[in-house]
């Protein structure tokens, strides 16, 4: 794991720790969490319920935005978090359209990995395998193959 990449987890586990809610990290920095050979982690997501996404971009100072329309994703909630040195995605009513329909991501698993005495969720191994291969693209396959066996 990049020193990059273990600040920014540890800042998004500090101002994530009280919300009401689950939460998660999904994408490449997941498949870091649970031992995956990623070789370059170029941003953060972070999964969280409306309440606590919209709570959560407004104690780092940052806004919900708009995003364009997208063919593949939709959130209810996104935003932005740049302090930290990666940037930190933050979504909520996250969904990807596969097989003709949207499918909400809301992970059933939540797994702790603590880095640096600091608590972040992800969802297991097979199921985070699995929400990658959902999402269809190369770039998210390749991080399935990466994750452990």
């Amino acid at each position: 794991m990049t020193p990059a990449l273990r600040e920014t987890l540890v800042a998004v586990a500090s101002q994530a720790s009280d919300a009401a809610d689950p939460w998660w990290i999904i994408g490449s920095a997941a498949v870091a969490l649970v031992g995956g050979a990623v070789a370059n982690v170029g941003d953060v997501d972070l999964l969280m319920s409306p309440a606590d996404a919209f709570r959560f971009l407004r104690r780092v100072g940052s806004v919900c935005v708009r995003r364009e329309p997208d063919p593949l994703f939709r959130s209810d909630i996104f935003g932005t978090w740049n302090d930290p040195p990666l940037t930190v995605e933050v979504f909520a009513g996250f969904c990807y359209f596969s097989s003709g329909s949207w499918r909400p991501v809301w992970p059933i698993t939540r797994v702790g990995v603590a880095v640096e005495n600091q608590m972040l969720f992800v969802p297991s191994a097979i199921e985070l395998k699995a929400l990658l291969l959902g999402f269809g693209r190369a770039k998210d396959m390749a991080r399935a193959a990466l994750m452990p066996a």
